[in-house]
This record gives structure tokens, C-alpha cells and sequence, in this order.
């Protein structure tokens, strides 16, 4: 991935170098192609027009060294024309190699006029191989003393738009010049340019003389010359072109020590059971109950360490994709049928595998899992493509991840309003399944905790409808049936949530010393110690999941004084009753969508989608529920991928995106299709398997016995002390 470096990013570079007290110094040595490349550079850092600065020595203009200086941005550019690999270049080098504080960066390159002037000889060429080795030992001085040398392969011609006096210079001969320099460089300390070369290939019949690069490939050079001078200096999280993998950290260490112990474990017991069962043992059946209870105790054992160690494999495989360069990455780039046409695809897709659910209530299980499965199948589509720019698409995409919130509040009180369940088993239940796989990223990808915004946003909004619901007096379905004094208790409760969120949102200062408390900051803030993140995300959908709980409360009462019935396959309304609620939620839908294209800007679109964002989401309910046939019929490829929508969310993050979700992971190059197919199938495995590993791993870290949940939290607060300590939470 390459970072579009502009005038302002590129004096910010310049002057943070500075800063850390190194000097800006470039120097292009070479023939009329490095020229252009100069050219580039100071066409980039000046705008002005492809021409060469007035020469410091010699008449001719096209053929003299020239220089450069920008106070301002603390930078020195010199070309020092030097068309052939001759004594002259290496007594340069020479140079370089004695002074304290050579050039940062030094771009050589040369070949056409040897091959020009030599009419194309093999002499020539031995005489190139021979001068290049002469550079080799200045090269590697050079760059042990932290500058960079790049050798700049030969970008192929256009041997049709050749001036007949260059017509020698073929690309077979220029690729025998870059064998020579590939073959001789390749073990030094220098840096081979080769996607210049293919750059220039790719604009080769516009260039204007069949020689020298086109405008277009000048400006990407430019652009990759900047990225790798930069990039590793730079917090742009595009910029993975030619920068170091980011280092590990102890913890990640330990982390995945321990988690290849696991998988070396795991190994070890499958051979083991495998072994013992090609042996032959007794059967449990007729084993003596003690021999039972140890057979129990050993799967129990196996199942733990084989689902860490298959966890140690998928953050292995987490970890190469996106904390190393082994795979490349990609831009993302928009384009309407990129983002259309997989929608449309995975539409029919799910409209096929339709069939009858067991279920007649509104917003039953099968329905829930199928509106999660779709959404989410639409947000990472968008993230592929790009298609935040888009604001009509950003909007929707709102919407969806505010109806995500707005189920999770409508889950929840469902739940305890029926069961009365507010132990802490089942709370931390919910907190493990929410963020097992967060965590263990965190701790295997070095990332901070909000960095997986979505899973901090529904944790909170979890933890606060356990507490409006938990703190008494509890108000159930059972408990308000024998006293209707318990719903002023419910609507107070309301009230003060509603109050609670405002005040919050009223002052950015006091929701800031609120939130950037130890040691719960670390939770809340960036890498770079922000909480302007939070703040953002959590006030775009601070009402959702109030919406979800009044929703809850509206459907469950409809329920109990038989203003609808969904008990059965038949309609909730009368005919006129269902025709007039369909035209309104059908208004209510399209409304949203015309203000998302009226809307001017996402500063604006984002204030009022806030109050309004409940308006499609419950036109949506309606419109999926008002009619028997559609609310007990659903869409089992949706289901499906509902049931792991939380992993699919998180997952993207690694391997499905990559470079933190600015690009897109490539294992497949060229083929953009084929390598869309491949990570996702990849991508959706993990997830599947990473949702598996988490309910298998439940009852071993939230046992049904309370007592044993505090034991085993109170083991983990133990665990994140010391790693809070040496992240200063304390």
C-alpha cells in the first residue's frame, strides 16, 4: 500500500526528520532518466513544471550537475549527471563513502548511453558489470552509516517512438543491463528499484519520446521515492510501501509462547488419543466409575488445550498477513460495480436458501441471526471497497451498525424481562463470548483495546443495560403482572438512563475526565493516547440501544394485552390495519434514504442520524413482520453468518483487510477477483472456527458456579496488572 504523499504531508516528514536531528539530503546521480526523476521530486516539493533548475556548472543545461535547496523545508536536492557506470560515478561514491553524513538518499541508475554509444556491444556490457563491482564495497559504507542507496533498473522504450539515433536501445539490450545489475547488487547493501520499471511498463505508450517516462509514471515514482523515505517515520496507516515490519513487543512474546506451547500440546495429545485408540481401550460403558471420572477430567483437558492451540495457529496465521510483509497489500479503490455487484450476488444467494422457521414470534431467533448474517455481509463488502466516501452508502452503513446495537438492547431485556437472569454467570458469560477474541488480538497484534471499536461499544452499552436492569427493584414479566406499580419503576429507570447518556453527551470535558480515568483509560483510548475515537463512536449511537430496550418494552406489552398475535403463522393486524402500517414504515424507510442524499456533509448527516436513526430501523421490524408469510420464513445463508457476525467483525481487521482496514490483504497479485475469493473463503473459515473456539472455551472460563466466575476474574485482573503497569493504567 502506498501513501499519497501531498505538499503537506511531505514538509511534515521532512521537518519531524529534522526534529530527530537528521538531514534531508537527496542526491540523483545517472543519466536523462534519473533527471526526470530530480524533476520529479521538485516538481512535487515546489509545483512547479517539469524543467530543470539553472545548472551550477557548464553551458548546457540538459547535460550539467545541478542543485537544489529549500530552506523552508530544511531539504537539499543535487542531480550530478554522470551517464555512464564509469570512474567518474565510482570516484562519487568514493566520496560519499569518506564524508561523516553522506547523502540521506542516493538514486543511481544509467545504461542507455553505454548501449547509445557503444552501438550495442557485449564489451560494453562487461565493461558496466565490471565498474558496477567497483562500487559495491563504497555502496555498502554508504549504507552502514544509515543512508539509503537505490540502484534504479532500466525501464523498458517504446522502440517504435525512437529518435532514429537511439534506435540501438532495444529492451533486449536494456535487460542485459539489468542482469548485469541485478546479479551484482543483489548481495550488496543496496536497494534494486524495480517498480519503477514496471511503473513505466505500464505507461509506456504514453510516454512522449519512447524514452523517458510519462508524466503519470514520473508521479508515482515520485510517490514511492517519498514512501520509502518517510514511511517508517510517518503514523499513516496506508503507507506499508517500502517501510520495516512494525517489532514486536515482550508481551506479544509471551503471548504467543504460550500459545505454541498449547499448540504443541494439542499436537502431542491428538497422536496420543489416536495411538491409545489403534491400540484398543475399554469401553467407558463398562470402565469403574473412577476410571470414568478420569476419562471425563482428560477430555475436558484435551478440549481446552487443543482449542488454545488451534487459537495459537489462527493468530499465527493473524499475525503473518498483517504484522509482517510477507503478503502484500493493497488500496482500496471504489468503483460502483465493485461495490453493486457482489451486493446483488450475495442477495440472490441469500434469497435462495430460503425455508420456514420453527419460530412465529416477531423478531424470533431464525430472524435476528438472518438481519446480523445480511448487515454484516453489507459492511464488509463496503469495507473492501472503499465505499466510505460515498455518503449515502456511509449512511446506510449507519444504519446498520446502529441496528446492531439497537438488537443487542432488544436481545437483552427480552431475555431478563422473561427469565429475571441478572447473575453474574450470565453476565460474564456475555462480556467472555463479546470479547475473548478482542482480547487475545490485543495482546497478539500489539493494537489497543478500542481499536476494535465495535466490541468496546456493545460491551459498554451491555454493561449499562445490565445495571439499568440488574439494580433494584428488578422489574420482570412476572414481577410486574402481580404489581403494576413496577412499570413507573421501569419507566424511571428509562428516564434515567436517557439522562445519564445526555449529560455525558452535553460536555465533551466531563465525558473526558469520566472516560480517561485510571485505570479504565486504556480501554478508551487510542495508541496515541486519544479519546476523540470514543467520543465519536459513542455519541453517533448513544440512543441505539435505548431504542432496542423501549422497543422491547412496546412489543412485550403489545404482547401481554393482545394488541397483536404472533403466536401463529397468521398477520399481526387486521387487513386495514396492516395496509396503513406498511405504507407509514414504507415512508419511514424512504425517508431516511432521501435525507441521506440530501444531507450535505457526514459532520451534519451523523448529528441528525443520531435522533433519527430509530425511524428505518423500526420501518425495517415492520415491514419483516407484519406479514405471517414473511415473518416465519428466513433466509438460512443469512442465518448462517449471522450466527458468527461478531467474529466476522473482528477477523476483517487481519485477514480480509489489512494496514488496520486501510487496505486490502492480497495472497493472490493480479488477480484481484481470484484473490477477493480466496482470502474471503480463508477469512470465513477463521471466523467460523474462531466462533467454535469461543463457546468451547466458555465453560472453562465462566463455570456455572459464581464463586468459581470471581475465582477465574479476579485471575484475570491478576494477569492485567502487571501488563497495565508497564502500559502506565496505574
Amino acid at each position: 500500500m502506498m501513501h499519497h504523499y501531498n505538499q503537506i504531508d511531505t514538509k511534515r516528514c521532512l521537518l519531524y526528520l529534522v526534529y530527530l536531528k537528521q538531514h534531508n539530503h537527496f542526491v540523483f546521480i545517472g543519466d536523462s532518466r534519473i533527471r526526470q526523476l530530480y524533476t520529479g521530486l521538485l516538481e512535487h516539493l515546489d509545483h512547479r513544471d517539469q524543467r530543470d533548475p539553472t545548472p551550477t556548472t557548464g553551458p548546457d543545461n540538459q547535460h550539467s550537475d545541478l542543485n537544489y535547496i529549500n530552506s523552508k523545508l530544511r531539504i537539499k536536492v543535487d542531480f550530478i549527471w554522470s551517464p555512464y557506470v564509469s570512474p567518474h560515478m565510482v570516484q562519487r561514491f568514493n566520496q560519499w563513502k569518506s564524508e561523516k553524513e553522506p547523502p540521506s538518499v542516493i538514486v543511481a541508475g544509467s545504461a542507455t548511453w553505454s548501449i547509445k554509444e557503444s552501438n550495442a556491444s557485449l564489451h560494453s556490457v562487461k565493461e558496466y558489470s565490471t565498474n558496477l563491482t567497483r562500487l559495491v564495497q563504497a555502496i555498502n559504507d554508504i549504507v552502514a552509516k544509515k543512508s539509503k542507496v537505490l540502484w534504479t533498473l532500466q525501464e523498458p522504450v517504446d522502440e517504435k517512438k525512437l529518435h532514429p539515433s537511439r534506435t540501438m536501445i532495444t529492451n533486449e539490450q536494456l535487460n542485459k543491463y539489468n542482469q548485469a545489475a541485478v546479479q551484482i547488487l543483489q548481495h550488496s547493501a543496496a536497494l534494486l528499484w524495480s517498480s519503477s520499471r514496471l511503473v513505466a511498463q505500464g505507461t509506456l505508450n504514453e510516454s512522449p519520446d519512447g524514452l523517458h517516462m510519462s508524466p503519470l509514471a514520473l508521479k508515482h515514482d515520485t510517490q514511492i521515492l517519498l514512501n520509502m523515505y518517510c514511511n517508517d517515520h510517518m503514523n499513516f496507516n496506508d503507507g506499508t510501501c517500502c517501510s520495516s515490519s512494525e517489532p514486536y513487543t515482550t508481551l506479544q512474546v509471551v503471548t504467543f509462547s504460550i500459545l505454541g506451547v498449547s499448540s504443541v500440546l494439542a499436537l502431542t495429545m491428538f497422536v496420543r488419543r489416536k495411538f491409545q485408540r489403534c491400540q484398543g481401550t475399554a469401553s467407558v460403558e463398562f470402565s469403574p466409575l473412577n476410571e470414568q471420572s478420569k476419562q471425563a477430567a482428560e477430555t475436558s483437558i484435551y478440549t481446552l488445550v487443543c482449542s488454545l492451540g488451534r487459537m495459537g495457529c489462527i493468530m499465527a496465521y493473524f499475525f503473518l498477513c498483517d504484522r509482517t510483509s510477507f503478503f502484500m497489500k493493497e488500496n482500496k479503490y471504489y468503483s460502483p460495480i465493485s461495490f453493486w455487484l457482489p451486493l446483488a450476488y450475495i442477495l440472490a444467494l441469500g434469497l435462495f436458501f430460503t425455508e420456514d422457521s420453527r419460530f412465529t414470534k416477531v423478531l424470533h431467533r431464525d430472524q435476528t441471526e438472518e438481519w446480523k448474517g445480511w448487515m454484516q455481509l453489507v459492511i464488509l463488502i463496503y469495507h473492501m471497497t472503499g465505499a466510505s466516501g460515498i455518503l449515502p452508502i456511509y449512511m446506510h452503513v449507519r444504519v446498520l451498525v446502529s441496528a446492531y446495537i439497537f438488537l443487542s438492547g432488544y436481545g437483552h431485556f427480552c431475555y431478563f424481562w422473561q427469565r429475571g437472569d441478572a447473575g453474574l454467570v450470565r453476565f460474564f458469560q456475555v462480556l467472555f463470548r463479546l470479547n475473548f477474541v478482542t482480547v487475545l488480538l490485543c495482546l497478539c497484534m500489539n493494537r489497543p483495546y478500542q481499536f476494535y471499536y465495535f466490541v468496546p461499544l456493545v460491551s459498554f452499552w451491555f454493561l449499562m443495560v445490565y445495571l439499568v436492569l440488574a439494580l433494584p427493584p428488578q422489574v420482570t414479566s412476572t414481577s410486574s403482572k402481580s404489581n403494576p406499580l413496577q412499570y413507573l419503576y421501569l419507566v424511571l429507570k428509562f428516564v434515567g438512563l436517557f439522562s445519564v447518556i445526555t449529560i455525558l453527551y452535553m460536555s465533551e470535558v466531563f465525558f473526558e475526565k469520566v472516560f480517561v480515568t485510571r485505570p479504565w483509560k486504556a480501554l478508551f483510548v487510542t495508541t496515541d493516547d486519544d479519546i476523540h475515537e470514543w467520543w465519536f463512536r459513542w455519541k453517533l449511537d448513544r440512543y441505539s440501544i435505548s431504542y432496542g430496550m423501549v422497543f422491547a418494552v412496546v412489543y412485550l406489552l403489545a404482547q401481554r394485552y393482545n394488541l397483536l398475535n404472533d403466536n401463529n403463522h397468521s398477520n399481526l393486524f387486521s387487513p386495514g390495519i396492516a395496509l396503513s402500517v406498511t405504507l407509514a414504515s414504507l415512508i419511514a424507510v424512504g425517508s431516511y434514504t432521501t435525507f441521506s442524499f440530501l444531507c450535505r456533509n457526514k459532520l451534519e448527516c451523523n448529528e441528525i442520524h443520531t435522533y433519527t436513526v430509530f425511524v428505518p430501523i423500526v420501518g425495517y421490524v415492520v415491514l419483516r413482520n407484519i406479514s405471517g408469510v414473511l415473518r416465519t420464513r428466513y433466509s438460512s445463508f443469512f442465518a448462517w453468518f449471522g450466527r458468527i457476525s461478531l467474529e466476522l467483525f473482528i477477523c476483517q481487521y487481519h485477514v480480509f483487510l489489512a494496514a488496520d482496514t486501510h487496505g486490502v490483504l492480497v495472497l493472490v497479485p493480479g488477480y484481484p477477483v481470484l484473490n477477493a475469493i480466496i482470502t474471503s473463503f480463508i477469512f470465513i473459515c477463521l471466523s467460523h472456527d474462531v466462533h467454535r473456539i469461543t463457546y468451547a472455551l466458555l465453560p472453562f472460563a465462566v463455570p456455572q458456579d459464581w464463586r468459581l466466575v470471581l475465582r477465574n476474574a479476579v485471575l484475570f485482573l491478576v494477569v492485567l496488572v502487571p501488563i497495565g503497569i508497564h502500559d502506565g493504567m496505574f
